[in-house]
């Protein structure tokens, strides 16, 4: 069967064309089980548990950026949308400046966002240092930070460019991060962060 032009915009029109909204919709008709994080990475979709560890490290690192972000401005594990073939990302902690506003769908724009963390999962560990981050920088998100219990440590990207971050630094759980030369605008504790 030969597709013409008018029967190519047909299908891209209907309601079945591949878009986050798409997926997102019937991710809502599935059983996702209790206490697991859904995120779409480059079109795929990714569900990871959410462990005790995990959200005592994104409430450690939420609870200091309060001190500099109003809680309005603060969001964990909500749909934002990022740049990139089907990136609808949850992130763990993301921080918005000042005059961010939400989009006409209601969700955080990327382009307010001026700190992002993540706290990585065995599962999909790659994707926090890959395909995320590369998006991250291509969205020109200030300061991520990958935050990684296994081991122990943090990874601090900022400064990004041309789809890629020029910073990298890395630091043990237990020693503070310099966050005052960056939008952040504090020094954020790791010594409270629990390792798994």
């Amino acid at each position: 069967m030969t597709v013409v032009a008018a029967d190519r915009i047909e299908m891209a029109e209907s309601s079945d064309e591949l878009t986050l909204d798409n997926l997102f919709k019937r991710l809502e008709r599935m059983p996702v089980p209790e206490g697991y994080k859904v995120e779409i990475v480059g079109g795929s979709i990714h569900m990871s548990p959410q462990r005790q560890t995990h959200w005592e490290i994104i409430f450690s690192i939420a609870r200091q950026l309060a001190a500099v972000y109003a809680p309005q401005r603060l969001a964990s594990d909500v749909r934002i949308d990022f740049p990139g073939y089907l990136n609808g990302f949850a992130c763990d902690v993301a921080a918005f400046t000042e005059q961010s506003r939400k989009n006409a769908k209601g969700r955080w724009r990327y382009q307010d966002i001026e700190f992002v963390a993540e706290v990585i999962s065995r599962d999909t560990a790659a994707n926090d240092y890959g395909p995320k981050k590369a998006s991250y920088a291509e969205a020109g998100v200030p300061v991520y930070l990958i935050v990684d219990p296994y081991v122990g440590k943090c990874l601090l990207h900022t400064g990004p460019k041309d789809g890629d971050y020029a910073s990298e630094a890395k630091f043990d759980f237990g020693d503070e991060i310099d966050l005052t030369h960056t939008p952040a605008g504090l020094t954020l504790a790791t010594d409270g962060f629990p390792r798994d």
